[in-house]
């Protein structure tokens, strides 16, 4: 996914620069329409996350239990290094507490220091990473709005400008 977005990001940012360089009012246009767009898809992806808050947390619960399940079951190493991985980072044990890997609870559930399973659930410590980076992300969201309606008053004012001069094509 971050590849897709990466080279995505890549083609608009080329769009505008070849377009700012040979002043290209096609490019400008197009490199434009593109932000544009990726605004829109960005606030209606916010839009939707605020709306359906409590059912992508239903959704992240099932999905924990799912997996959960699984790394009891037969052939369970690769979902077993995944949940090692998660209760590891953050501190936890099972979905809502240790009981629910029953009598085998994975060694990464274990405190090193007092030697006993982790009473916190991973889904709570899930919740509360969540409520902690929600500012900071919400942030880095609104500043990217902000670079992406400069980016297009700039495509903008440089397309009007070429349009003035009698520079480039007309459309």
């Amino acid at each position: 996914m971050l590849l897709i977005s990466g080279f995505i990001i890549s083609c608009v940012s080329f769009l505008g620069f070849l377009g700012a360089l040979k002043e290209n009012r096609c490019l400008l246009l197009t490199f434009f329409l593109m932000l544009f767009f990726l605004l829109l898809v960005e606030l209606t992806a916010a839009c939707l996350l605020l709306l359906y808050e409590k059912d992508i947390s239903d959704w992240v619960e099932k999905d924990l239990n799912d997996g959960l399940k699984k790394a009891n079951g037969e052939n369970s190493t690769d979902f077993y290094s995944e949940w090692d991985l998660v209760q590891k980072t953050f501190d936890c044990c099972g979905v809502h507490n240790a009981s629910d890997w029953g009598s085998k609870a994975p060694g990464s559930c274990t405190d090193k220091v007092t030697e006993q399973l982790r009473s916190t659930g991973c889904l709570d410590k899930l919740q509360k990473w969540f409520e902690e980076n929600f500012l900071s992300t919400g942030i880095s969201v609104i500043v990217l709005c902000i670079i992406e309606v400069l980016g297009m008053c700039f495509a903008m004012t440089l397309f009007c400008h070429i349009s003035r001069s009698g520079l480039g094509y007309k459309l």
